[in-house]
């Protein structure tokens, strides 16, 4: 089973799709523990695609032709994914193109849950 945020979530397919708009905030569900302990499994996050991105922002990017829910390290000018996870590689990536969004909130059962990443 895959580690990612619905690895089969696809923005251009009508049928996997959003049906927000392009620049409109949306939610996912969180798949496996990568970026756990911040990121537990099954937790909701809000993710904003109109967002300006920095170093150490939690990200959903395209890598290797796959969605994936990381943290974005940039430095010295190279950009790469790393989880939270310890267990799982950083990934490199050429540049901000493979970033699609900004996770803003995170979402839970409970209010104590919920968290918001400015």
């Amino acid at each position: 089973m895959k580690d990612e945020i619905l690895n089969r979530f696809d923005p251009t397919n009508p049928l996997t799709g959003s049906s927000c708009g392009s620049s409109e905030p949306f939610a996912l569900r969180v798949l496996g523990d990568s970026m756990e302990p911040e990121f537990p499994d099954g937790c909701i996050v809000i993710i904003d695609t109109s967002a300006d991105f920095e170093n150490d922002a939690y990200v959903f990017a395209k890598h290797n032709d796959e969605y994936i829910f990381r943290q974005l390290k940039i430095s010295d000018g190279k950009y790469s994914l790393a989880a939270i996870n310890s267990g799982y590689e950083t990934l490199e990536i050429p540049g901000l193109e493979a970033v699609q969004g900004k996770i803003v909130q995170r979402a839970g059962v409970r209010r104590s849950m919920h968290k918001h990443y400015l």
